[in-house]
């Protein structure tokens, strides 16, 4: 049986303590104590309504028959009860009917959904990134009128950009969109694995559709975005007559099936442009930016879900005594959470989920200054940091989601394997995180063939530099000194593998290829080192103060030493791996495999 409990302490520290939301405009009213309620409600929410649907929702999965999708039992309420309780619109803009609350606050609420029910988060997280493409480029006329309805939930969202013949390659795809006298288009085409496609929770499904004008020019530079939504609406703006858009079919999956996956068709489907002619990509970048981070969020939540169901079995399951002599003499055998390999499982779980909430809630907010600011220079500065840590954050937090999911299964033992516990769904579900939104090979290579070179490499200043002054400021500090000087050698070898691959790539761009994911997991560890450090400073201080929180702090401080010491001197392998270059990888001739 799986159970959860909103981490709201740790919350509260990286959301108060670690990571002080600076004053923005439109943030005036949301204090702590605010925002603490807020996150204690979700908490109750999400574990009372949708954690006792994941694992029925993952036995029943979705239905599909004569182009119809039904969700699990219980999913249609939970989505009604959702939607009124205002979940879906906490970071949306109060003009549309959001409650405008920070991208920190929503970021964590994220967490908890996807530790409770990824498959339910789906449906709401794929409406939230509409919203976005559709504020960001949409005209006045399509944004005053969908937009409230996406915020309120009454009407959903998808993004509709995979086509059966094309995947990354976008510049492949072949949906047609015709202009119509009346300003409309006239759209068709097929798309595969949409999330939220068809399904029974909203009245109405707005999709956002990658396609090409007949004028378009070939490539990526040809493609335009749309709004296509599954009814057209009547003159009172109720969905009214049925668009040519339809569901052929739903994907039977690994993971996530409570989440309907489709094969849509578009048959002259009526739809309108969402900004300009052959600009789509733009728009759909504001999505799939959101998206990604949103990705990275749902393998924070699956670990966090692994970690205290793994912490749970540990402190019962009792098996044999502890290598040091029996810890709990009075019963028939110790419990396992005394054997140091199970603490290692537990350890490393533990240090990647809240490493990767600390850094998830710097970069969330980082983007509330990019949303917020009236600065230009600080906006300016804002993007730059998001633009290179988003491919991190995806990639990084659902790598270790699965790890975490797979160490609570070997934690459980044979228990783990089969269905009861609801640790094997977690492997499954945590699966797809990397691959969908753009697997982790291509963020990797687009870290390293695009975000690094950006600005003459100014992008990396923005992580590099205040890391760079914090090793400076706390190296010789007394109480978290030698910590920082071992993330210091981590930082150098990060700083070693950007030289070399910025090198080698002006001669070979196929060199850079073959570091990016190494490249990538050594600037992960980093950042989450530089969070490590960040948080041992603070914990060092405040353990030292008598009160309800001592053990907390304690616990901090080992943790990040568990951290520094076990998981961050990978960091060196990695600067090895990298400077090996291309030739092992590259050498076999094809036929050869």
């Amino acid at each position: 049986m799986q159970t959860y409990t909103a981490p709201l302490r740790d919350m509260r520290f990286v959301l108060h303590e670690l990571h002080p939301a600076k004053p923005l405009p439109g943030t005036e009213e949301f204090t702590p104590e605010l925002l603490d309620t807020v996150l204690e409600e979700a908490g109750k929410f999400c574990a009372e309504m949708l954690l006792p649907l994941n694992a029925p929702g993952d036995e029943e999965g979705c239905h599909y028959e004569n182009g119809v999708v039904r969700t699990p039992k219980g999913f249609k309420e939970a989505y009604k009860a959702f939607n009124e309780a205002g979940w879906g619109a906490l970071n949306a803009d109060p003009q549309y009917g959001g409650q405008g609350l920070p991208e920190t606050v929503a970021k964590l609420v994220e967490e908890m959904i996807c530790a409770c029910n990824i498959s339910f988060g789906l449906y709401p997280g794929l409406s939230h990134g509409a919203y976005l493409a559709l504020k960001s480029h949409g005209s006045d006329e399509l944004k005053d009128f969908y937009l409230p309805k996406l915020v309120s939930g009454e009407w959903s969202g998808t993004m509709c950009l995979t086509e059966p013949h094309c995947g990354t390659d976008l510049g492949l795809l072949r949906t047609k969109a015709v202009p119509q006298e009346n300003g409309s288009y006239k759209l068709t085409g097929s798309k595969i694995f949409i999330s939220a496609g068809e399904h029974d929770m909203s009245e109405n499904i707005i999709h956002l559709v990658l396609a090409r004008l007949p004028d378009a020019p070939p490539g990526i530079k040809g493609i335009s975005l749309f709004l296509v939504p599954k009814f057209l609406s009547d003159e009172s703006g109720k969905p009214g007559a049925r668009n040519g858009v339809s569901c052929a079919a739903i994907e039977h999956k690994m993971g996530i099936k409570a989440s309907a996956t489709c094969q849509m068709n578009f048959d002259d489907a009526t739809g309108w442009l969402v900004g300009t002619p052959h600009k789509g990509m733009q728009a759909m970048f504001v999505m799939m930016n959101s998206e990604r981070l949103s990705v990275g969020t749902q393998g924070l939540g699956i670990g966090e879900a692994a970690y205290q169901g793994a912490v749970a079995y540990a402190k019962d399951r009792q098996q044999g005594r502890s290598l040091a002599g029996a810890k709990y003499p009075d019963k028939p055998a110790d419990p396992i959470i005394v054997h140091p390999d199970i603490r290692r499982n537990l350890m490393t779980m533990r240090a990647y989920n809240e490493g990767c909430r600390a850094l998830g809630v710097w970069v969330a907010g980082i983007m509330d200054v990019a949303e917020r600011s009236e600065n230009p220079k600080e906006k300016a500065e804002a993007e730059e940091f998001i633009a290179v840590l988003t491919p991190v954050v995806k990639a990084l937090f659902t790598d270790l989601g699965f790890e975490s999911a797979n160490l609570a299964v070997q934690t459980y033992g044979g228990h783990g394997y089969i269905r009861d516990h609801g640790m094997e769904q977690l492997v499954r579900d945590s699966r797809i995180a990397m691959i969908y939104e753009g697997t982790n090979g291509i963020q990797a290579l687009d870290l390293v063939g695009r975000k690094m070179p950006a600005n003459m490499g100014r992008n990396l200043r923005r992580f590099f530099h205040p890391v760079a002054e914090f090793i400076e400021a706390n190296q010789n500090d007394p109480a978290i000194g030698k910590l920082v000087q071992g993330f210091a050698r981590a930082f150098g070898a990060l700083q070693l593998a950007t030289g070399f691959i910025a090198e080698k790539a002006l001669k070979d761009a196929e060199e850079a290829g073959a570091a990016a994911t190494d490249y990538l997991r050594l600037f992960g560890l980093v950042a989450l080192g530089f969070m490590w450090m960040r948080t041992a400073k603070i914990a060092a201080e405040k353990a030292m103060q008598p009160g309800p929180d001592h053990e907390f702090y304690q616990a901090k401080l080992a943790t990040a030493r568990f951290f520094a010491e076990r998981i961050l001197p990978q960091a060196g392998a990695l600067l090895f791996t990298i400077k090996s270059g291309k030739a092992s990888l590259m050498a076999l001739e094809d036929d050869a495999f």
